[in-house]
This record gives C-alpha cells, sequence and structure tokens, in this order.
C-alpha cells in the first residue's frame, strides 16, 4: 500500500496539520486545543478537530502567552523537523519578543544561603 498522494490542493484535517507544523506535540493535544476553542479557521471559531484545512486557510491559534495568525501554504506529509514544518504556513502576525524575562533568574546558578533568606523575606515568608 501507497502513501496518498497530496498535491497543493489538497486538505488535510486541522489537528493533523496543527501535528504537522509542530503546534502540538500530539494529534490528541492538537484536538483538545481545537475543542476548546483556541483556534479559529478564516475567523469562524471552531469545535471539530476533523475539518479540514488546506493552502490559503487562515488559521488563529491561541496559545498560552502569544496569538499565532498564519495561512496554510501546504498541508505536510509527516512530523518533521522544524525548518521543514516551517514551510507549511506563514506567519501573517508579528512575532513578539517582549515578554519580560524570568525575574527570579539570573543565571547564577544556585542561591546562596544568605540569598535565600532574602527571597523567602521578599516572598512574605520568613522563619516564625
Amino acid at each position: 500500500m501507497t502513501a496518498p498522494e497530496i498535491g497543493a490542493g489538497a486538505k488535510l484535517r486541522l489537528d493533523k496539520w496543527l501535528v504537522y507544523a509542530r503546534f502540538c506535540k500530539t494529534r490528541s493535544v492538537a484536538a483538545a486545543l481545537v475543542g476548546a476553542g483556541h483556534v479559529r479557521v478564516n475567523g469562524a471559531r471552531v469545535q471539530k478537530p476533523a475539518l479540514p484545512v488546506g493552502p490559503g486557510d487562515v488559521l488563529t491559534l491561541t496559545l498560552p502567552r502569544v496569538v499565532h495568525v498564519l495561512r496554510v501554504e501546504a498541508p505536510g506529509l509527516r512530523r518533521g523537523p522544524a525548518r521543514e514544518a516551517q514551510t507549511l504556513y506563514m506567519q501573517l502576525s508579528e512575532t513578539r519578543d517582549d515578554a519580560p524575562p524570568n525575574p527570579r533568574f539570573e543565571g547564577k546558578g544556585r542561591p546562596s544561603k544568605r540569598a535565600r533568606r532574602a527571597l523567602d523575606l521578599s516572598r512574605g515568608g520568613g522563619t516564625d
């Protein structure tokens, strides 16, 4: 049995496409994302993960702390490397790297006992 031939105009299930484009790690996670209403196709909220998407469709993904707006360029054949997955879509929204850095991590390794006590006091904890 041979793999089905997927042409330029072919459509693929939405949950499979999200996995192939590496927005979700597994198909069940992708189906849960769609079922929770975090995905829109061409502006309409989608509840069914089996909705076929193809080239030209505009997807809006609401993920934690970021919203992706992208246009489907190709259906994809597999969940390949990131470089291959990036050819499946075109990012329409601006990528923002203005998220504040984690204030706790300063890159200096484990804090000393004195620094841990200061952290405990600043967080409202302390010794009683």
